[in-house]
Order: C-alpha cells, then structure tokens, then sequence
C-alpha cells in the first residue's frame, strides 16, 4: 500500500470529512499517526493527550490584558494542536484496527472539555477585564455572562452530538454497520445491566454516560427511529440494506454533512478565535447560541423530513 493509500484509508469517508480537515488537521494527523503508530501507542493515549492540551489551550484565552495577549495565540497553538491529535486518534485506530467503545467515548467528550475550558475562561476574561465593545457592563451584569455561556455550552454539547450522529448514520449506508459507529441505546441498555459495578466499574461507568448521551440522540430523531425500525423489520436487525436503498438515502443525506461539519470543531473554534482577537469574548457565545442552534434546528427538520421520505420507500 503506497503512502497516499494508507492516507486515505485512515480516513471516515471523503462524504464526511470538511475541506479544511482534508487539507490540514487530516494531513497533520495522519503524520502524528504515523509516528505515534511506530510507538506502540494507542489512540485512546492520543486522545487524552489531547484532553490535556485542549483544556490548557482554553484556560490561555482567559488573559484579557493587552500585555499578556502574547498567551491567547498560544491557547489558540494548543487547541490546534490538539484537534490534529483528535484527528491522529481516530485515523491510528483505522490503520491499526484498535477500535473500542471506550475509545468513542473519549473521542467524543475531548470536544466537550476543551469548550469547558473555553467558556469558564471566557466569563471570567469578560468578568475581570471587560471587552473592547461593552467595556465592563458584565461586570455589572454578571448573572447575564453566566447565563449566555451556560446556554452556549448546552448548546455546543447538543450540536456536536446531533452533528455525530447524523454522520454515522450517513456512514451506515455508505459503509454498512462495520464503518459507522451506530449505536442503540436500548441494546446498551442490555450490556449495561450485565455488567456489576464491583467487578466492572470501569466498564461500567463510561456506559452509563453513553447510553444516556444515545438515548438523547434517538429521542431527538423519532422519524430516524422508525426508519431504523422498518429497515430492521425488512432486513432482519442485523441485516444490511439492498444497495439500491443504500445508494437512495445517501444521495439524500450527502447536501447535510457540510451542516454537521459547520456544527462539530472548525467553524465554532474560528468564531471563538476572532471572538478572543477582537476582544468581545460575549460574541462567540452569541454565534453558539444564535447562529449554530438555528442551523441545528434546521438540520433536525431536514433530515427528519428525509428519513419520512425514506420510510415511505421501504414499505412501499
């Protein structure tokens, strides 16, 4: 396999992926892979190495004085640095076959810590130092910060986490069960009650999260779960899709994946960089809770409005 097979193996599926992505953290993370791979460590090692990193970078854009401005482009260095390892986790895990359920896990709440760090950072910054448009009217008004950037984190946590799941779904009809990391939370359910918290806490404990965090997601698509179920009841539950209908759906969710790609990292972390160098770290929560949620609440609707169409031609 030449370099530039390996390479593109390492990625989801050229559907999924954003062109920035393609162009820099992919690249950068296939290298990290590359590296980490002769190693001998593991993508989940990535992974909360990149945790780390995300949540220093985020700490960093705290610093609201003109003198210590130096240390927002080193936040801003670390959380880049870190996505090119959030990348690297998932592309080492492909290239050498270590996937886990644990490592998903990870994978999806590393987003979650680093924008923890962010919005914690950016109340304060608005509440010790102002901004360059409201000045200290936040100081005065705390309860307000406080209460945009709880509803900008909420807001992020269900945008990344129906951005996800609308891309695994696509990735079940191009790839089948074994390329998407399609879950059920009724099954998890399952497992969940098999294992014992004395002899499999570690185990245990990750899943409870993650059933929850699956349950949300399906409680949130109804018309996604009947198509599942009606595909279940005409292909068996484990069965696989004529191609066909494979071919159908794909080319009806396909004009969707550049809104999930707008919802997960790029487009949020820009806003929030140009947010922090101009000095009005109230803007970014503003673009979370405004701009981001409509364009969910749009992608909900489409994408319900797809899979009604879809179950129509299932029964038909």
């Amino acid at each position: 396999m030449t370099l530039k097979e390996e390479y593109n193996a390492s990625l989801k599926s050229m559907d999924t992926e954003e062109w920035f992505d393609l162009h820099f953290h992919r690249p950068l993370g296939f290298l990290w892979a590359k590296f980490f791979a002769k190693l001998g460590v593991s993508p989940n090692a990535i992974t909360v190495a990149s945790i780390f990193m995300g949540v220093a970078g985020g700490m960093l854009l705290y610093f609201g004085q003109p003198d210590l401005a130096w240390l927002n482009w080193v936040g801003m260095l670390l959380i880049t640095w870190a996505d090119t390892f959030d990348s690297a986790d998932g592309q080492l895990a492909r290239m050498t076959q270590q996937y886990s359920r644990m490592g998903r896990i990870l994978d999806g709440v590393s987003g979650d810590f680093w924008f923890a760090a962010i919005s914690f950072a950016l109340v304060f910054r608005e509440l010790d130092f102002g901004d360059s448009l409201l000045g200290n009217y936040f100081s005065n008004n705390e309860w307000q910060i406080w209460a945009l950037g709880i509803a900008s984190g909420v807001s992020h946590a269900l945008q990344a986490a129906m951005a996800d799941y609308y891309r695994q779904f696509h990735l079940y009809f191009l790839k089948g069960q074994q390329g998407s990391e399609l879950d059920n939370s009724a099954k998890l359910g399952e497992q969940y009650r098999v294992l014992e918290w004395g002899r499999n806490f570690w185990s245990k404990m990750p899943l409870f999260f993650y059933r929850g965090y699956t349950a949300n997601q399906e409680h949130m698509t109804p018309n996604m779960q009947r198509l599942r179920r009606a595909l279940n009841e005409k292909y068996g539950e484990d069965g696989v899709p004529s191609q066909e209908f494979r071919d159908y759906f794909r080319q009806l969710s396909l004009p969707l994946m550049k809104y999930t790609n707008i919802l997960t990292f790029n487009t949020r972390i820009i806003a929030c960089f140009i947010a922090v160098l101009i000095n009005m770290p109230w803007l970014y929560f503003a673009f979370e809770v405004v701009v981001l949620n409509l364009l969910l609440i749009y992608m909900v609707l489409r994408h319900e409005g797809i899979c009604k169409k879809a179950i129509k031609r299932v029964n038909s």
